[in-house]
């Protein structure tokens, strides 16, 4: 019998997240968040964008293993690394860069979260199973929804997504395709910041909750979820 099925404690299954855990608690002990600010990117800004046109490819390789590093680690601060992004390599390159980290960086945490959570809900209670049979019968949906909308943690989903055990090829895209759109206002915002980072202010990091941003997400949450508004309307239909 497997050790997922036997509901038996296994320390090499949460051995993963134990190992992620420990280097955020590492990062936090080292003082690491206090670089995670505009004062401090304002204040590294000519080193930072040296080292990016010194760098190159490798700069932007540097740049990427790093932010998923620290989303792999569920440290806060995803908006403002993607609005760096946007800063030291324009709009595009930037919004390109920053997805594939988090999108690195979340599949990460979550396999180690599902070697070791993996089928939890399904020990939870009749309900809490149906909850996780709904979730996983239309997880791409659902994923893509969260994503879009951003209303929940970005580490909290990750782990909720692990729990239920989802598919790992669902979990890629729908972290991928649900980014985008918030990932390139930020990034656009971070590529124009430069002077008001110079002048000691900071960008406003809920612009993406303007209506004329806001509204195309909410229409991109609609048509996310559209194909289980139609499952459940075919299901409770009256049979002929």
């Amino acid at each position: 019998m497997s050790e997922s099925s036997s509901g038996t404690f296994a320390p090499r299954r949460i051995a993963p997240i134990g190992i992620i855990a420990a280097a955020a608690v590492l990062f936090f002990v080292l003082g690491g968040q206090h670089y995670l600010t505009f004062d401090a990117i304002a204040a590294n800004r000519e080193w930072l964008c040296g080292a990016v046109a010194k760098g190159g490819l490798g700069a932007a390789i540097g740049f990427i293993v790093v932010y998923a590093a620290l989303v792999a680690m569920s440290v806060p601060g995803g908006a403002i690394l993607t609005v760096t992004s946007g800063l030291l390599f324009g709009a595009w390159f930037g919004t390109a860069y920053a997805l594939i980290a988090a999108t690195i960086g979340a599949t990460a945490i979550f396999l180690a979260a599902r070697a070791g959570f993996a089928g939890l809900l399904a020990r939870g209670g009749p309900r809490l199973r149906r909850v996780e049979a709904g979730f996983r019968e239309n997880a791409l949906s659902y994923l893509l929804a969260v994503r879009l909308m951003p209303i929940f943690p970005f580490w909290l989903v990750n782990l909720a997504a692990a729990a239920t055990g989802m598919k790992l090829s669902s979990y890629v895209l729908g972290t991928f395709l649900g980014m985008i759109p918030a990932t390139f206002v930020f990034a656009k915002l971070g590529s124009g910041i430069g002077d008001l980072l110079a002048d000691g202010g900071h960008p406003d990091l809920n612009i993406h909750t303007l209506q004329p941003v806001l509204l195309p997400i909410i229409g991109l949450v609609v048509l996310a979820l559209l194909p289980v508004i139609y499952k459940r309307w075919r299901n409770r239909r009256p049979a002929a």
